[in-house]
């Protein structure tokens, strides 16, 4: 009989403009789960940080933290640029994307919005929602499902985003050097799910994305269904 995986650490890596904090109620619900977690502040607000210093940021904060059994790193949206990296750096036995802008070599994250036909998916939604997505006010574009008091806490804690990173073409290794999910967020009003739909499917093979009942945030605004999931893959897999 196979060994089971008593428990698991799970790197998980914050999107543009959040810090750590976006993750702690997914935390929770791990920890709650008997997994052990890491969510630091990586240094995408600096100007002069690279892709490899916030990996290095991840790797420290595991330094740091019990290892489990084996080791999961989640991204969440422009995270999606580092999970690759450290998931080939620290033998993570699976990679997750959650609403993730999966790059591919010498892509940056600006080149990933057009190559991905984002903005025509936005315009294309926003016809048929009354112009919800892609809506300036955050609230409704990122937030609408979050709890008001967390989301008004979410754009307190808001941190600059280097303009640097965000041009900086993206050399890490193949993404499929490790196995690999995606989370489509259904109700997603900045990237449309079927941009989320056509990214798993041509850059990570994944026809069959699993899917929250979500806005953007969703690590906000349903912790427990992220959690589920995730300790749903890793409990197959063991």
């Amino acid at each position: 009989m196979g060994a089971r995986w008593v428990m698991v650490t799970f790197a998980l890596v914050h999107g543009a403009g959040d810090g750590g904090w976006a993750w702690h109620r997914v935390q929770q619900a791990l920890h709650a789960r008997g997994h052990a977690s890491v969510a630091p502040d990586l240094p995408t607000d600096r100007e002069d940080a690279t892709w490899d210093d916030c990996a290095d940021a991840m790797l420290a904060a595991l330094d740091g933290t019990p290892r489990g059994d084996a080791l999961v790193v989640v991204g969440h949206s422009a995270g999606s640029m580092i999970v690759p990296l450290v998931a080939a750096r620290a033998s993570a036995v699976l990679q997750v994307h959650v609403v993730g802008l999966v790059p591919r070599p010498g892509e940056s994250p600006m080149d990933w919005f057009e190559a991905v036909g984002w903005a025509d998916a936005v315009e294309q939604a926003a016809r048929q929602d009354g112009g919800l997505t892609g809506h300036a006010d955050p609230m409704v574009a990122f937030y609408p499902d979050v709890p008001r008091v967390l989301a008004r806490l979410a754009l307190a804690r808001e941190r600059p985003t280097s303009t640097a990173l965000g041009e900086t073409p993206w050399s890490g290794p193949d993404v499929s050097d490790v196995p690999a999910r995606y989370v489509v967020t259904a109700r997603d009003r900045f990237i449309p799910p079927a941009v989320q739909r056509r990214v798993a499917a041509e850059r990570l093979g994944i026809t069959d994305p699993d899917v929250v009942q979500t806005g953007h945030c969703a690590a906000l605004a349903d912790p427990g269904a992220l959690a589920d999931l995730l300790t749903g893959y890793v409990e197959r897999a063991a």
